[in-house]
């Protein structure tokens, strides 16, 4: 069919929507705990109430979509998250802030269900690999950019003389500034579910192998062992995503007393954007190199800045903890593509297993949250040396039907 421009630039500021909403969490973290007092533990619980709506949402939105249009999929979660963000604008405490984050969460994976196939169709599927890249490089713009949103709203809207700030600053706690942001999240959501009302949507025929089962194929999936092996590596990879991530503030808050609001906040901007620079730097590599080799020099390599952002000194950890980022990468394009690699049929529901993985950014910062209380923040984030470890073993392990093709690999046959 013919590529329809508008609808890929929609989706690309889907996108960016997605991102910029979802990792605000990390920089909000000493927020979160500071204004609510919050022990780690029930810190941990929000971003567990976000991540763990992957699980709940993602394979029943796969089934869903197959019987609803992807248009209608899409409003409706913009709805849902206009109502998480405008629950915690109004009523700032921490029972709203975990429901909200519930909310948010079941949109964004709402979203993610149905903007990829999209994407294929409205971009064209010959250009689908080019669109895919720029979908993730603009997702990482938007992950880079929110926490200096944030920075930036916090440490001026009770000090300059503007009239969006003199109209938020009539609508949320003085004690409270980055509840703003929350107002602007629902500004956002509004706007996006009316450009999505009023856009008309091509329609988008799945391949065999992208629709997603019914709930005897996933069962079916569960029971082979390289199903679970990598269901549990995206498990880890976002439980590690999300440890560095959303703790580094309060980390070199508690530990080095940097300032959240600016210095924390940047480190996590920057460890986003560093890990967006690094994905064009393994698009590279991955036409010079076998998907797995790369896949264990990076994992030790983020395993050497992880290891000096916990024990280095205060300037070390500032720009130890960023650094991760850059090496992590390559991890999630890796990992995914050798999953769908590994199996030779029904790759629909297996991405659906797959993306429920999720739930790792959920349970592991609960459990670095616990530990947390029990025996401190650096402690507990040396659960992270548990999930990187099982994805460095992936590298060793994987035994892909189709590995990624090398510049090596071309030969002249003479």
């Amino acid at each position: 069919m013919k590529r329809n421009y508008y609808i890929v630039a929609l989706i690309m500021l889907t996108f960016f929507v997605i991102s910029f909403l979802t990792n605000i969490i990390g920089p909000l973290s000493p927020e979160f705990i500071k204004d609510f007092k919050l022990s780690d533990l029930l810190a941990g619980l929000l971003p567990f109430a976000f991540f763990i709506a992957y699980g709940v949402m993602s394979i029943p939105s796969s089934m869903l979509v197959q019987q609803y249009n992807e248009k209608v999929i899409m409003v409706v979660a913009f709805v849902v998250a206009f109502i998480g963000s405008l629950m915690l604008a109004l009523w700032p405490n921490y029972l709203t802030a975990v429901l909200s984050l519930f909310l948010i969460g079941c949109g964004m994976a709402m979203l993610q269900v149905v903007i990829n196939p999209l994407l294929r169709t409205a971009g064209g599927e010959e250009n689908y690999a080019f669109t895919s890249v720029l979908a993730q490089l603009i997702f990482g713009a938007a992950s880079f950019i929110s926490p200096l949103v944030y920075s930036y709203m916090v440490t001026n809207i009770n000090t300059t003389s503007h009239g969006l700030f003199d109209l938020l600053r009539s609508h949320i706690p003085a004690a409270m500034p980055w509840i703003s942001l929350y107002w602007l999240f629902a500004v956002i959501c509004l706007f996006m579910f009316l450009i999505i009302l009023a856009s008309r949507f091509p329609k988008v025929e799945l391949k065999s192998d992208e629709k997603s089962g019914p709930l005897k194929t996933h069962l079916l999936l569960l029971k082979k062992p390289v199903v679970i092996a990598y269901f549990i590596a995206l498990f880890c990879y976002v439980g590690t995503e999300q440890g560095v991530s959303y703790w580094m503030s309060q980390f070199l808050f508690e530990y080095h007393q940097f300032d959240p609001q600016t210095t924390g906040a940047h480190a996590v901007a920057y460890f986003w954007g560093l890990m967006t620079a690094g994905g064009i730097l393994g698009l590279l590599l991955l036409k010079l190199m076998d998907s797995r080799k790369l896949l264990i020099i990076f994992t030790i390599a983020a395993l050497i800045f992880l290891t000096l952002g916990l024990f280095g000194s205060a300037n070390v950890s500032l720009y130890s903890f960023p650094i991760v980022g850059f090496f992590m990468s390559v991890m999630y394009p890796v990992i995914f593509s050798l999953a769908l690699s590994s199996v030779s049929e029904d790759h629909g529901s297996f991405a659906g297993i797959l993306v429920t993985g999720i739930i790792g950014g959920a349970i592991v910062q609960l459990l670095i949250g616990g530990l947390g209380n029990l025996f401190g923040l650096k402690a507990a984030m040396c659960v992270i040396y548990i999930t990187m470890s099982y994805m460095l073993s992936i590298g060793f392990w994987a035994k892909p039907l189709i590995t990624n093709k090398t510049i090596f690999d071309k030969k002249e046959i003479s």
